[in-house]
């Protein structure tokens, strides 16, 4: 492929992901060519159905979620649906509560460690790129340390706050709907899940136990949730 003609792919995409060396641009190009359409269609109906500046629930808005959220409309969708919205609607400067908090040295380390390793091939979270998302990726997961302390940080964590870092691009959003999927959403569906399969009959492990659970445990899910940060598409 000429050079000219591989230019007009950029070498980084909306997100901030570096396109590999063996990026199929021709491929990409003839795939987007006619999926701008679909894309499209789905953003007007999008706009349509948020006019009224809420986000209903209804058999429509999951039929919409499960094609795809337009990228302008998903951090607004994602908050509203999670009950992340509501959460800090509710708790008005609690967030920066939490970032002024007594220290803790091992859970600062801890998160510390993992900063470099967070997405390395996008250029938002390189210490070169001016701002760096390191530093809200860092408070986010600093804050959900001191707020949940059950869990406070562990390996996986930094990918999924930094994945809700780049949808929302606002540090306090991001750490509601952290709080939101590892602390209820994932938990819920964890234990349906295992009840599903093994019925009421046998006893989840401790691990799965939770809220949903009527235990009052915390969940430690992270690990879990990066499974699907992995592998999700970024249009969900």
């Amino acid at each position: 492929m000429q050079p000219a003609e591989r230019s007009r792919v950029p070498r980084i995409d909306p997100y901030g992901f570096e396109r590999p060396e063996d990026f199929d641009d021709a491929a990409y190009e003839k795939f987007f060519s006619s999926y701008l359409v679909t894309l499209t269609r789905r953003a007007i109906k999008w706009s349509r159905l948020l006019q009224g500046g809420g986000v209903p629930r209804s058999r429509t808005v999951k039929r919409y979620v499960r094609k795809g959220v337009p990228l302008e409309h998903r951090a607004r969708v994602w908050m509203v649906l999670s009950g992340a919205q509501a959460q800090m609607d509710q708790n008005p400067g609690y967030y920066h509560q939490l970032l002024q908090g007594e220290r803790n040295p091992r859970l600062e380390d801890a998160i510390r460690t993992d900063l470099n390793r967070t997405f390395p091939d996008n250029v938002k979270f390189r210490k070169t790129t001016d701002p760096c998302l390191q530093r809200t990726l860092y408070n986010v997961l600093l804050a959900y340390g001191h707020h949940n302390q059950g869990v406070g940080y562990c390996q996986g964590m930094n990918f999924i706050a930094g994945y809700l870092i780049l949808i929302t691009n606002n540090e306090e959003e991001s750490f509601w709907l952290l709080d939101a999927l590892v602390g209820r959403i994932l938990p819920e569906n964890i234990f349906r899940t295992w009840k599903l399969i093994h019925g009421h009959r046998r006893q989840a492990p401790r691990e799965l136990q939770g809220p949903a659970a009527g235990t009052g445990v915390s969940v430690p899910v992270p690990c879990v949730a990066r499974l699907y940060t992995d592998d999700a598409p970024f249009q969900s």
